[in-house]
């Protein structure tokens, strides 16, 4: 006789966001006076493994070159992995903050809209690393792609 099988399931986790909490409209709501929303990125789907959201281009947008700021891509892309790192992390957790974060430029834009996705890498107890993709919609052209490292505050 083989002994019982052990339960290795995971606990499950409370979190320090509630779902209700994490839907895109309660974070679009809450952004509106912040950076994100300053830039006029909207969330259009988040869950626990990450988020998507776009921009439409405009002139606040730019550089001084009439291209697409680097720091405007680099800020949607951050904002989507801090979205969703925000959404990770369990109820003993008071924050995270930023620690590293790098950007690979591949192409730009003057016009159109930007979309980006976000999906998690290393979901640790201490820290994070999320990774952003950032595409042209319209072009399809894949414009950057972003790494950042989080670390969880307790």
């Amino acid at each position: 006789m083989s002994p019982p099988k052990k339960d290795c399931s995971p606990a499950p986790m409370t979190y320090l966001r509630s779902d209700t909490e994490i839907r895109p409209e309660a974070i679009n709501s809450r952004n509106t006076e912040l950076l994100a929303g300053t830039l006029g990125l909207v969330v259009t789907k988040m869950t626990r493994s990450g988020a998507e959201g776009y921009i439409d281009i405009a002139k606040k947008h730019m550089a001084p070159n009439a291209h697409l700021h680097a720091g405007t891509v680099v800020s949607m892309a951050d904002s989507l992995c801090g979205m969703a790192c925000m959404a990770t992390l369990d109820e003993t957790a008071k924050g995270f903050t930023t620690i590293e974060l790098k950007s690979n430029f591949f192409s730009t834009a003057r016009e159109g809209r930007i979309v980006g996705a976000s999906v998690p890498i290393h979901l640790g107890r201490s820290t994070q690393v999320w990774d952003c993709e950032i595409i042209h919609e319209g072009s399809g052209k894949r414009m950057a792609l972003f790494r950042c490292t989080q670390m969880v505050l307790r």
